[in-house]
C-alpha cells in the first residue's frame, strides 16, 4: 500500500506535546514557522494539507488560493476571527477549534480580575516594590454579600458564577437565550440587562462579540448603573466601549476595573487605560495556563490528524462530524439547515423555549442527525459566536435550557425537500422559516417565513416587514432606501387576503441606516421590520 504523505504547517507555537503527537503520526511532515510574515506564510502554504494557527497568524482567502492541498486549519483556542471561514467552507477547507480547553482558565483569570478589583493587590504590589507601606491608601472591600452580574451564562459564565457563589456572593445573570429552568440549576437570578446593571456591585462579561454586544457597556449603561461599580471583561474585545470606559474610570463612577481583552490587540502603548491607577491590564492571558496550552494543543493536533487519517471530523467550525463521502451528499443540506436556523433565531423575540425541526421529502433519508446539529449551529451562531461548532451544538443548545424536537414528517409538501425550523416562545408564539434547494446548483431558498410563502435567498442581508396590505408601502421602503443609498436587490410579496397583513421580504445590498429603519419601524402600517444577516 503506498504510504500516505502529509505536510502540516504550524504557524503558531502550540504545546510541544501537540507538535509531537503530529509528529509521530506515519508520513506526517511537520513544518514549525513561528512568526512568519504574511508574504512567507504565502510561499509555505503551496504543498501543505494542515495548518495549526492561534491567534497571531492571518489565514486570509489569499492563503486559501495559495494552499490547493490544504484539507484543514485547526485553531489552538475558541475564536476562529483570524481564518476566514467562508473562504475556508467554499474550498472544502474544515476548520477546526478547540470550544473546551481554555473554560477553567479563563474562569479562573476572571475571578483573579474580580478578586484584585475588590483588593487592589497588584497597585500595592507595585508601591511595596517602590518601597513604600501605604496600608491605609490600598483598602478594599469585600466580596461576600455583594452582587456580582454576569453578562452571558455560557460555559465560562457559569463557571464564573460557581465560584461566586463560594465566596458568598448573589449572583445576578442576564442572558437573553437562558431559560428559567437553566437558571435555577446554574442557582442565579434571571434578570433583564438594566436590573442587572442597576443592582450589581460588580459586572462581569461572558459573551461573544457580535453585532448585539458591540460597545454592550457604553456611556448610557454607564449611566444605570451604581455609583464605584466594578466591571471585567476577558471575553471579547469591543463589548466595552474602552473610551466610555475611560470617562467612568476617571470620574469614580466605576470604581475599579480589569480588562484582558481590548478593541485593538496589541493595546497601544499610549493608551489612555495605561495611565489610570484604578485599573488592572493584562495581555490577553484568557487561555495562558500550562494546562490549558497543553490541552488545545494536543486536542488541535488530534483533530487535524484526524481530517488528514481520513477518520471522523472532530470540533468543526463548518462541517460536521462525518466522513468526508457522506458530507458530499448532506453538504448542500447543511448550508440550507444553518442558514434556515440563523434566520428563525433572529426573527424570534426573547423567551423561546423549544425548537422543532421538521424534515419534508427525501430529507428524510439523509443524516438528519448532522443536518439537525448543522441548524442548531446556524441557531446559536449569533448567541454563542465561535463557542459553538457541529459537535458541541446539541451541549450549549441544552445548557441554554432550551427543549428540542425533531421530526421526520411523511406529509406531503410542495418541495421534494424542505427543512422547517420553528421556535415556540413562552408566551405560545410560534416564529418559523422553511427553506429548499432549487436547480441544478442546489442553491438555498427560503420559501416560507412564519407561514407566509415567500422566495428569497438566504444571503447577505433581508429586510423582513410584516405590514398591512395597503398602497404605498412598497414606495415607502423603496424611497427610503434611494435616500439611504441602500440598493435592493430582490423582493417578495406574500399576503393571505387583500386588506390583511402581508409579509415582505426584501434583499439589500447593504445594511440601511439607524435612521432609515426607525422611519420603517414608525410607519403606522408596518407592525414590525427585521434585519437579518447571513
Amino acid at each position: 500500500m503506498e504510504r500516505l504523505f502529509m505536510k502540516v504547517l504550524i504557524a503558531d507555537r502550540i504545546s510541544p506535546k501537540g507538535v509531537d503527537f503530529l509528529r509521530n503520526q506515519p508520513g506526517f511532515e511537520v513544518v514549525e514557522a513561528y512568526g512568519s510574515t504574511p508574504e512567507k506564510i504565502l510561499s509555505l502554504v503551496k504543498d501543505v494539507h494542515a495548518i495549526a494557527v492561534r491567534s497571531e497568524t492571518q489565514i486570509t482567502e489569499e492563503v486559501f488560493e495559495a494552499a490547493p492541498l490544504l484539507k484543514a486549519v485547526g485553531r489552538a483556542g475558541v475564536g476562529v476571527d483570524n481564518i476566514d471561514v467562508e473562504a475556508a467552507t467554499h474550498r472544502g477547507v474544515v476548520v477546526l477549534n478547540t470550544p473546551s480547553g481554555n473554560t477553567i482558565a479563563t474562569a479562573e483569570l476572571t475571578f483573579t480580575h474580580l478578586l484584585c478589583g475588590a483588593r487592589p493587590v497588584p497597585q500595592a504590589a507595585a508601591s511595596m516594590r517602590d518601597g513604600k507601606w501605604d496600608r491605609k491608601k490600598y483598602a478594599g472591600i469585600e466580596l461576600d454579600q455583594k452582587a456580582l452580574g454576569v453578562i452571558g451564562l455560557g460555559r465560562i459564565g457559569a463557571e464564573v458564577a460557581k465560584r461566586a457563589r463560594a465566596f458568598g456572593m448573589r449572583v445576578l445573570a442576564h442572558d437573553p437565550y437562558l431559560v428559567p429552568s437553566r437558571a435555577k440549576a446554574l442557582q442565579v437570578e434571571q434578570v433583564e440587562l438594566d436590573e442587572l446593571f442597576s443592582e450589581a456591585d460588580y459586572i462581569t462579561v461572558h459573551m461573544p462579540l457580535t453585532d448585539s454586544t458591540r460597545d454592550l457597556i457604553n456611556a448610557d449603561a454607564f449611566a444605570k448603573m451604581k455609583d464605584g461599580v466594578r466591571l471585567f471583561n476577558c471575553a471579547r474585545g469591543g463589548i466595552v466601549n474602552e473610551t466610555d470606559l475611560v470617562a467612568a474610570l476617571q470620574s469614580g463612577k466605576v470604581a475599579a476595573a480589569g480588562l484582558d481583552v481590548y478593541e485593538e490587540e496589541p493595546l497601544a502603548a499610549d493608551h489612555p487605560l495605561r495611565s489610570l491607577p484604578n485599573v488592572v491590564l493584562t495581555p490577553h492571558l484568557g487561555a495562558s495556563t500550562r494546562e490549558a496550552q497543553e490541552s488545545v494543543g494536543i486536542e488541535v493536533a488530534e483533530s487535524l490528524a484526524g481530517v488528514l487519517n481520513g477518520g471522523v471530523i472532530r470540533n468543526a467550525v463548518n462541517m460536521p462530524s462525518i466522513d468526508a463521502e457522506t458530507l458530499k451528499t448532506v453538504g448542500p443540506y447543511l448550508e440550507l439547515g444553518a442558514r434556515v436556523g440563523t434566520l428563525v433565531q433572529q426573527l424570534s423575540a426573547k423567551g423561546v423555549e423549544k425548537l422543532r425541526i421538521v424534515y419534508f421529502g427525501n430529507v428524510v433519508d439523509l443524516d438528519t442527525n448532522s443536518l439537525t446539529r448543522g441548524i442548531i449551529k446556524g441557531y446559536l451562531a449569533r448567541i454563542s459566536g465561535g463557542e459553538v461548532n457541529f459537535v458541541n451544538a446539541m451541549v450549549v443548545l441544552e445548557r441554554l435550557g432550551l427543549q428540542l424536537e425533531v421530526v421526520k414528517s411523511n406529509e406531503e409538501s410542495d418541495y421534494n425537500e424542505l427543512i422547517q425550523v420553528e421556535a415556540l416562545a413562552a408566551d405560545g408564539t410560534v416564529y418559523s422559516a422553511a427553506g429548499t434547494l432549487l436547480g441544478k446548483a442546489n442553491s438555498p431558498r427560503i420559501v416560507a417565513i412564519n407561514g407566509r410563502e415567500v422566495e428569497a435567498q438566504p444571503t447577505g442581508i433581508l429586510l423582513v416587514l410584516e405590514n398591512r396590505d395597503e398602497p404605498g408601502i412598497v414606495g415607502l421602503i423603496g424611497n427610503l432606501m434611494g435616500r439611504d443609498k441602500v440598493n435592493i436587490a430582490a423582493m417578495s410579496l406574500s399576503r393571505t387576503e387583500a386588506g390583511g397583513m402581508a409579509l415582505t421580504v426584501i434583499q439589500l445590498d447593504t445594511v440601511p441606516s439607524g435612521e432609515a429603519m426607525d422611519a420603517i419601524n414608525q410607519h403606522p402600517s408596518i407592525r414590525n421590520a427585521q434585519l437579518v444577516k447571513f
